[in-house]
């Protein structure tokens, strides 16, 4: 696990109060005609600033491309996305996205890699360096600032990813499964590690999986969508203590909602595979 709990918070105001996205009737379709695939149906949810949500569901239920409107790279064909009151119209420095490819520069150091976003924000060299020591040490990276990302492993180039994506104090942190190229072991790290961060930064999050065990371990909510066309058909609280750990998942509440969630994926991608093959 990081060692992030002596972190020294960020004087700058990091959102805190702030990340509340709203979903309101949200369609979203693709191609014209007889080629329009329908890829979200009727779908509306509301998050709350400084929760941590994970979107559960089977494969090509649309779970991404939900995500994708949050971050504004995927225009509605009907209804709105909303942060914090604002219509989400395109990518904005207010949401911060983590790919499961970590999408990082490569011909750039890990120094500069987080101090980009700073930098094309409009931050000196002197204040895009600081911000960039600041979250290389949130993450546990400041000593490997010189690296370049083809010198890291997998997981501490998620890190570096993550740290990229806070450099801007976005009120939305996206995650699309972003530990699901990772071993085991690594995973229940960057998990755990996750959730100290979180903790610490205080933003909103909104984490893609296909992972049960996962979504029951980090999050405050899991929103579970159908089988393709994708819509929200349970909001699952999830009622486990904070801070957790990997001990919790003998627990009878972490088995009982896991169970849960974990009857509905199955049955819900039961229907994908059977639409495939009619």
């Amino acid at each position: 696990m990081l060692d992030v709990l002596k972190f020294k918070s960020p004087t700058k105001d990091t959102g805190k109060g702030k990340g509340r996205i709203d979903v309101n009737d949200v369609v979203i379709r693709f191609g014209k005609g007889a080629d329009t695939h329908l890829a979200v149906d009727k779908t509306e949810v509301t998050i709350e600033a400084g929760e941590f949500v994970c979107i559960l569901g089977p494969s090509g239920c649309g779970k991404s491309t939900l995500l994708n409107a949050i971050a504004g790279y995927v225009k509605p064909s009907e209804g709105a996305v909303t942060v914090d009151g604002d219509t989400v119209q395109k990518p904005g420095p207010d949401r911060g996205m983590v790919f499961q490819q970590y999408s990082l520069l490569p011909w750039k150091t890990v120094y500069e890699n987080v101090a980009f976003g700073p930098k094309m924000a409009g931050h000196s060299r002197t204040e895009s360096g600081s911000i960039a020591n600041t979250f290389l040490e949130l993450v546990g990276l400041k000593k490997f600032g010189d690296r370049y990302p083809a010198e890291l492993s997998g997981g501490m180039q998620q890190r570096v990813g993550i740290a990229r994506a806070l450099a801007n104090y976005p009120s939305v942190l996206l995650m699309d499964e972003p530990f699901g190229a990772l071993d085991a072991q690594t995973r229940l790290m960057m998990q755990e590690s996750l959730l100290e961060i979180w903790r610490k930064f205080g933003t909103t999050v909104v984490f893609v999986t296909h992972d049960v065990d996962e979504a029951v371990f980090l999050a405050d909510r899991v929103l579970i969508m159908s089988a393709a066309p994708g819509r929200i058909i349970e909001d699952v609280r999830i009622d486990l203590p904070r801070p957790r750990s990997t001990d919790m998942a003998s627990t009878p509440e972490y088995v009982k909602a896991r169970q849960f969630c974990l009857d509905i994926i199955k049955a819900e991608s039961r229907k994908a595979f059977e639409n495939q093959n009619t």
